[in-house]
């Protein structure tokens, strides 16, 4: 008998060359005809494939391109955005029309992190409305939901990628730059802990020492410079980002989808053990300082255009 490419995978299932090809594109999530044969990738196109109201979404010869769709905001996140892009995450994963993903933004930004409006306002009511459990439990769900998604990732960093921005570009497999942007997590400078993935991405990326003094300073970084030491992959002109980004695209999407996708499993495995020891911890201590005089000192510096004057809270760490 010969070695098919689920034996294995569905219980040591033997049978015929046209029954195993059947069986791995199941396996693998590729849409089948009626009688059994693979749908041409060219016949997949499906336009506002979800419906997010803050995300846009995609299918083309079974890539998926979602666009953070808030360009009037530079596409920074408010509530209903970080919902949405935790159930994002988690359709992806069970959506067996998608075999690549491509991450970009709308207009000029990639994702520029937190929306400080949505800071303003939770601070005129004393804080988050539960205290931050569902706050803190959405972005952990979040997480996880990206690490389960078997698809490979492709972020288009087409502006700044910011915060969380920069985290959801970094969780992706392979990371396109456009020369003009820049990346960095400056959480700190909001007065809290990058809680939502930089302590658990950064150190695996550029290493323990650059890792803190980019989140202990939340310095962003040129394009350039963070391709140099090994933050993104490439960098591209602007105008040369989406070509370059859907050619990777078209390649994976073309390759064969068990073995690729069971190598970004396996290279996946530290960052899982990583998101599972530090992620809940790391969410925990961002709470915390939620609370805190430097955060509030910040925000409010923010909005009023000015310099935040921080150290109130030099005694309770």
């Amino acid at each position: 008998m010969r070695w098919s490419p689920i034996h294995g995978l569905a219980n040591g299932i033997h049978g015929t060359s046209s029954q195993c090809r059947a069986l791995s594109d199941r396996a693998v999530g590729r849409p089948l005809c009626h009688d059994g044969r693979i749908h041409p990738l060219g016949e997949t196109r499906v336009s506002d494939h979800y419906g997010f109201e803050t995300l846009a979404t995609t299918v083309e010869d079974r890539i998926l391109t979602v666009r953070f769709n808030r360009p009037d905001r530079l596409n920074a996140l408010n509530a209903l955005m970080h919902s949405e892009l935790r159930d994002l995450y988690g359709r992806i994963e069970r959506d067996t029309a998608v075999d690549v993903v491509v991450l970009t933004g709308a207009g000029k930004a990639f994702c520029v992190g937190a929306d400080f409006d949505q800071m303003e306002e939770n601070l005129a009511r004393g804080g988050y409305p539960d205290g931050h459990p569902s706050l803190l439990g959405e972005a952990a769900t979040m997480a996880r939901n990206i690490l389960a998604i078997r698809q490979p990732m492709i972020a288009a960093i087409n502006g700044d990628a910011i915060g969380l921005g920069a985290t959801l570009a970094l969780f992706c497999d392979v990371t396109y730059m456009s020369r003009g942007a820049r990346i960095g997590d400056p959480h700190v400078r909001a007065g809290i802990v990058a809680g939502d993935g930089g302590p658990v991405l950064w150190p695996m990326l550029v290493g323990a020492n650059r890792a803190k003094e980019y989140l202990m300073t939340g310095d962003l970084l040129g394009a350039d410079e963070a391709e140099r030491i090994g933050l993104v992959n490439h960098v591209v002109e602007l105008d040369e980002l989406e070509a370059a980004a859907m050619k990777m695209a078209r390649k994976l999407a073309a390759g064969p989808q068990i073995a690729l996708r069971f190598n970004k499993r396996l290279v996946n495995k530290d960052l899982e053990e990583r998101v599972n020891k530090l992620y809940d911890l790391s969410l925990a201590l961002e709470a915390i300082t939620f609370e805190t005089q430097d955060h509030q000192e910040a925000v409010r510096a923010f909005l009023e255009k000015r310099k935040p004057v921080f150290g109130q809270n030099r005694n309770q760490n």
